[in-house]
């Protein structure tokens, strides 16, 4: 009896070979080319598919018309995810008998797609669908395909995919080994890899590259108590390079099946392991960690009761003594009935990527991406679009800061051994905002100690808090600034003046970081501070609503050191008339001033004076200069 390959039609999201013993029992095969035949299924059976595919030629030089061998081949094809190959072993099977062929019309519709061609997909689906005698689960494979082919279609119209060139990388030996290598996870800064590897098929253990130039180094294991005898996958490297979250299944201390775990680095490498505990661990499943670029927020998939479906993603926010707390879910902006997964926030803390089988997609899991608004809800979801997705399923995908170097784990034609790390350039109206940052130590002024502070980034336009982030005990910090946007920046520690600056990026475009050293002020008398973010119009004293968030901060200084009196000096630059300068600079002292006592701050502890152009910091011949020169300054006169 001759048996064939035949792919399952009761499968919805992903293919498979079976073996079905049935045959076109009218058709007369050569005895030569059966035995070859039987050989290449003995193969196939064992996962031998390159021979099987050897034996099939045989059979098919001893008889072209054999049409089960076709099949045969297009099914091992389909297999390798050699799609034009299967499409055309299928096209061939259909040429000698369409009636015999008819139920392949589902399988040769799904490897079509898988080929990029949705059009012919969703033609041929139709087609399979016709078919009066399809049983139920049939029908329903049909139909679940023919709603993703024709998203596809609709995708492919709305969105301008023509010209994107998807070249994904191998990121070569000294990432990828025969082992499997996934789930990436970066530095803002780029140069630091960490991911997942299954070493020798059993232990999943953490693995770590450094960027030299454009070269990564030899993949090692990372240093310290982080890789043990048990599972640790799923991991997210903090976006400073300091902390690690991951997921960690069946440990002696889990509260559930699958755990969030914590470790940071030290001298001696990353820490022994932590349980993150109650309440973000529970007695059920909880998984792909990552967390926000100031580790303020920390999103997951969990499986507990009370979500939308399967699995949902929750965020859970680090309270003021250190402590995570409640988990929230993110509601049905993001979750579905179906099951959400590896979110993945960017460094510009307004873009998440993540995986869900509960849209209508490409079919299985798909990968999409949602924008964080200024209130903290979420835009509608939006999916990422073939090639990037396809009719498998997708795994985890992060972004680098520059907002176009992604990274995503593989298994292509140039695999060294299963699935493999590679890289490739985003799609340009799927990118994050391009990030940069912010990086330096914030040290007492007069003993140069380090100091731990809170740092905090601004929207100016908005008065949002975008992002807050503490220094180390050793004063050191690193804050990210995404594009597109003016924001404030600004340092606070009890007992010290504040710090601000002023990032205007709405409309400009840096290439460069930032390396920041900020010596706090004692609050004592004669300490003083420029106030940045304090904004007037050309030849104006009225403020600016930009300014709001600044003059908020110096509401708070005189708030929490009720004995102190302070000074608000106006300063120009030395464009026109002295006199005019003058009058000038002492309008908007005054304009901060009656801000303040609006605010509920006592007039007697507030005193202000214009100086004009008399006390320039740098020089007046450049535009920086003049910048600099047009200032408000805060000065205390008494504690």
């Amino acid at each position: 009896m001759i048996t064939r390959i035949t792919i399952s039609l009761v499968l919805c999201l992903f293919s498979y070979l079976s073996f079905a013993q049935q045959h076109k029992k009218d058709q007369k095969i050569k005895k030569r080319a059966v035995n070859f035949y039987n050989l290449a299924l003995d193969k196939a059976q064992n996962g031998d598919y390159k021979e099987a595919i050897g034996f099939i030629d045989h059979a098919l030089n001893e008889d072209r018309r054999f049409v089960d061998a076709w099949l045969t081949k297009a099914g091992i094809y389909g297999e390798l995810k050699l799609y034009d190959s299967c499409i055309t072993a299928y096209e061939q099977a259909f040429s000698i008998d369409m009636e015999y062929t008819a139920d392949y019309k589902l399988p040769y519709a799904i490897n079509l797609a898988g080929a990029g061609r949705f059009e012919a997909a969703l033609e041929a689906v139709n087609t399979f669908l016709t078919n009066s005698y399809l049983n139920e689960v049939s029908r329903k494979a049909g139909e679940y395909r023919k709603r993703s082919f024709e998203f596809a279609v609709q995708y492919k119209k709305e969105h301008n995919t023509e010209k994107y060139v998807f070249a994904p990388v191998n990121m070569g030996d000294s990432i990828n080994s025969a082992d499997l290598e996934y789930y990436p996870s970066v530095t803002i800064d780029n140069n630091t890899l960490v991911f997942t590897r299954r070493v020798r098929g059993r232990n999943e253990d953490f693995f770590v590259s450094e960027r030299k130039g454009n070269d990564w180094s030899g993949a090692k294991g990372m240093d310290g108590d982080i890789n043990s005898n048990y599972n640790e996958g799923a991991q997210n490297i903090s976006q400073d390079g300091e902390w690690l979250v991951f997921t960690g299944c069946n440990f002696p201390e889990g509260l559930g099946s699958c755990d969030l775990f914590f470790s940071s680095l030290t001298k001696k490498g990353w820490s022994t392991p932590e349980n993150i505990g109650e309440p973000i661990n529970t007695e059920f499943w909880e998984s792909s960690p990552c967390l926000s670029p100031d580790k303020r927020e920390l999103y997951f998939s969990s499986n507990r009761p009370g979500g939308y479906g399967g699995k949902d993603i929750y965020v859970s926010r680090r309270m003021s003594n250190g402590k995570w707390g409640e988990p929230e879910n993110l509601g049905p902006e993001i979750n579905t009935a179906g099951d959400e997964s590896c979110p993945y926030i960017h460094a510009d803390n307004q873009t998440m990527y993540f995986t869900s089988n509960g849209l209508t997609g490409y079919g299985g899991d798909d990968l999409y991406l949602a924008r964080k608004q200024g209130d903290g809800t979420w835009k509608e979801v939006e999916n990422l679009g073939y090639p990037i997705n396809t009719i498998e399923n997708e795994g985890s995908l992060i972004v680098a800061a520059d907002g176009k170097t992604a990274y995503y784990a593989s298994d292509r034609a140039d695999t060294r051994g299963g699935l493999d790390i590679y890289t490739f350039e985003m799609r340009e109206d799927i990118r994050p905002n391009k990030t940069l940052w912010v990086q330096g130590k914030v040290f007492d002024g007069i003993t140069r100690e380090g100091l731990p502070s809170a740092v905090e980034l601004i929207d100016i336009q908005s008065g949002n808090t975008l992002l807050k982030v503490q220094t180390n005990e050793s004063g050191n910090y690193l804050i990210t600034l995404p594009l597109g946007k003016d924001y404030a920046f600004n340092v606070n520690r009890k007992g010290y003046l504040f710090y601000s600056k002023n990032f205007p990026f709405a409309h400009k475009n840096p290439d460069s970081t930032y390396t920041i050293d900020i010596g706090l002020q004692p609050i004592e008398a004669n300490a003083s501070v420029v106030l940045n973010n304090i904004f007037f119009e050309i030849n104006r004293y009225e403020l600016e609503s930009q300014s709001i968030a600044e003059l908020n901060r110096v509401v708070e200084l005189l708030n929490d050191n009720p004995g102190i009196k302070i000074l608000i000096g106006g300063h120009t630059d030395n464009t026109g008339k002295a006199a005019d300068n003058l009058t000038l600079s002492n309008n908007r002292a005054k304009a901060v001033i009656d801000y303040l006592i609006g605010k509920g701050i006592d007039a007697f502890r507030l005193q202000y004076k214009g100086f004009g152009a008399s006390r320039p910091v740098k020089d007046n011949t450049t535009e920086e200069g003049r910048a600099a020169n047009r200032r408000t300054e805060l000065t205390i006169l008494s504690k």
